[in-house]
């Protein structure tokens, strides 16, 4: 993914002059090859191709600024600071609030911390919650977010005047592209004013479609959830004559889980996503393939990404949400139509086995790889916080913890190349045609 024309350096609030409680944890590490010095920088490009494609000397490739706590340090003991979730629910929500909460209570020392309610409309005149370590000792348990979350855009300006009422130094939004735009919006207000307040995103999508970082948190236990609902509708499909097994994950701009769901349990016999259009009519459309493929084997099984195929739905009228997301139509109705007319016509027995986990999916807890991953970026976004960053994000890029300006994080999506090794593998593995045309 080539990086836009966008500064790469993150904003500060000013020189950070406090020596940092961790500092006893930092005198020797620069030997270690798995430490990036906060002096060094992390490349953006990795390949060879990549990097020399650009004609320029070695100092001025793209770099981005490393992740992990600072020598000195710019808010002391006596910050305040405030946590809000906002968007649709991820698995590891509640890790990150816990993560940010022990480690600025257990190793900053700053004990005062607070959550806003319902997202960004907790900052609009809601009771906030207190955070302790007792109070979120055991949230990693559960699903969900204790803090509450909402979708919807609020005043720029009213928030910062909450934050300012409130005695904010440090506010983590945790959300995906919408909840980082208001957190820029938030930041660029407090900078216009001339105020000492740390805006720092930890990028939530289960999508997985936020660019330039490596992945988001929660999206390995989504698909891997997943596939217990591939597995089923595999079960269901072959148990019944000319079964077909229809699955419809998440994915409404990127087709990620569907891939990467299917990668896992290798049974689809068809993957279908937002990034490649498709035709189901004609003796090379969707409908006669998945026809053939249930002729010849008995049974099929189908992943559908929820944004796939709404080329097919255009007409139907068009609908926002309270974030100003367009409301995709439902795709899986549509194929469960279509599916069964077409067997109709062609004089076939068919038994469709429809199965919708989304929900499911969305409000469980993450596995033990997506909590590590949490944890750890709750740690860096703590470790930038303190050390005065402003409107960047936490993420991780080639295996090193790095600081994203948020104008990066959204100026773009992050999507399935047809052209890229991951759809070759899909292709690979299930045998279906590059294209329904």
């Amino acid at each position: 993914m080539t990086v836009p024309n966008i500064d790469l350096a993150v904003r500060t609030l000013g020189p950070a002059t406090i020596d940092s409680p961790l500092l006893a944890m930092l005198s020797d590490r620069k030997a270690s090859y798995h430490w990036v010095d906060e002096t060094d920088r992390v490349l953006v490009d990795d390949t060879l191709v990549a990097a020399t494609a650009r004609r320029v000397s070695a100092s001025e490739l793209p770099t981005y600024e490393p992740g992990g706590p600072r020598r000195k340090i710019f808010f002391g003991a006596g910050a305040r600071a405030a946590i809000v979730t906002c968007g649709g629910l991820c698995p590891g929500l509640n890790d990150v609030i816990r993560g940010i909460v022990l480690q600025l209570s257990l190793h900053y020392g700053v004990s005062d911390i607070i959550g806003y309610r319902n997202g960004f409309a907790g900052l609009i005149g809601r009771e906030p919650m207190r955070l302790t370590p007792d109070v979120v000792r055991d949230i990693n348990e559960i699903g969900g977010t204790i803090l509450g979350s909402s979708r919807g855009a609020q005043d720029p300006g009213a928030m910062v005047d909450r934050l300012v009422a409130d005695g904010i130094s440090m506010l983590f939004v945790i959300g995906g592209d919408g909840s980082l735009r208001g957190a820029l919006a938030i930041a660029d207000v407090i900078a216009a004013r001339g105020l000492t307040i740390s805006v720092v995103g930890v990028p939530k999508t289960i999508d997985n479609d936020i660019p330039y970082i490596d992945r988001s948190f929660g999206f390995q236990t989504a698909f891997g959830r997943a596939t217990e609902s591939i597995r089923a509708a595999t079960v269901e499909a072959r148990a019944a004559p000319n079964g077909v097994g229809l699955v419809k994950l998440m994915g409404r701009h990127s087709g990620f889980i569907a891939c990467y769901a299917a990668l896992a349990k290798n049974d689809a016999d068809f993957v279908l996503i937002p990034e490649i259009p498709f035709r189901l009519e004609g003796e090379e459309g969707f409908l006669a393939q998945l026809r053939r493929r249930v002729e010849a084997r008995g049974h099929a099984v189908v992943i559908l990404a929820e944004g796939a195929g709404q080329e097919l739905l255009a007409g139907r009228g068009s609908e926002t949400d309270a974030s100003g997301n367009a409301r995709l139509h439902d795709i899986g109705l549509l194929m469960q139509e279509r599916i069964a007319a077409h067997f109709r016509k062609a004089g076939l027995e068919m038994n469709l086995r429809y199965v919708n986990p989304s929900y499911a999916i969305r409000s469980i807890p993450p596995n033990p790889f997506d909590s590590v991953y949490c944890l750890r970026l709750a740690h860096n976004a703590v470790h930038a916080a303190m050390a005065g960053y402003t409107a960047m994000v936490v993420g991780r890029w080639h295996g090193r913890f790095v600081h994203l300006p948020i104008e990066l994080v959204v100026s773009t999506r992050n999507t399935v190349d047809p052209d890229g090794d991951l759809w070759l593998s899909v292709l690979e593995a299930t045998g279906q045609p590059r294209a329904f045309s």
